[in-house]
């Protein structure tokens, strides 16, 4: 006589049970920090090519609600090509094949991306090429794109760095356009030497108020 069969079960549900809802996405948290290992890599603050005549320097510091340096913080870095391109190029991670190390850039190719960590001092320095508007968006000002990441933060930061070299472009941004003088002015580098510009990261407002929290954007 033919056996009835059944099907295997997933392990922790009874036979005939509704099927299991779908997992919801695993909230970000912070563990670490753990920010000075694995994540930086060998020249991940050195975007322009070596020996590129059009190098420009931003540094800068990463500051607490107390006003305090943050120690511990990494700093992501996007930006168009000198063409307004947004494909970037490939090697900023580039390994090893042998060895499986992380070899960094390979010197010559500007792949638009960056990664710093700040040091004991909540500094930071970046070398890249000036920044460019993207292409396809003639209302928009030159800026780099940045992510912070920082021990107390369930989600990274994102925001902007813009330059005072663009008056007029920067009075027609969009993002710029919409926010009161003060605002805006926290999402401006300010020079401070030929080719150097100076660009602090204020996690949250004092509360004194010596310091205004940078313009951090959502993304939806």
């Amino acid at each position: 006589m033919p056996r009835a069969t059944t099907r295997p079960q997933p392990a922790g549900r009874e036979p005939g049970a509704a099927p299991a809802a779908p997992l919801a996405p695993t909230p970000s948290q912070t563990i670490g920090p753990f920010f000075g290992y694995a994540l930086p890599f060998p020249g991940g603050g050195q975007i322009a090519p070596a020996g590129h005549p059009d190098t420009v320097t931003v540094h800068g510091l990463v500051r607490d609600g107390t006003g305090a340096p943050v120690p511990d913080a990494l700093l992501e870095f996007w930006q168009a090509g000198p063409d307004g391109s947004l494909t970037g190029a490939p090697g900023s991670l580039r390994r090893d094949p042998a060895t499986g190390a992380v070899l960094g850039r390979d010197g010559v190719d500007f792949t638009g991306f960056g990664r710093v960590p700040t040091d004991a001092d909540g500094r930071y320095v970046l070398r890249t090429l000036p920044a460019t508007a993207p292409a396809g968006r003639p209302d928009a000002a030159p800026y780099l794109a940045v992510c912070v990441f920082a021990r107390g933060l369930l989600h990274h930061l994102a925001t902007r760095v813009y330059f005072p070299d663009h008056t007029t472009a920067n009075a027609a941004d969009p993002l710029l356009g919409q926010l009161p003088p003060e605002r805006a002015r926290t999402l401006l580098a300010r020079a401070d030497g030929p080719g150097r510009y100076r660009f602090d990261v204020q996690l949250q407002q004092t509360a004194d108020g010596t310091h205004e929290e940078t313009v951090f954007l959502a993304f939806r």
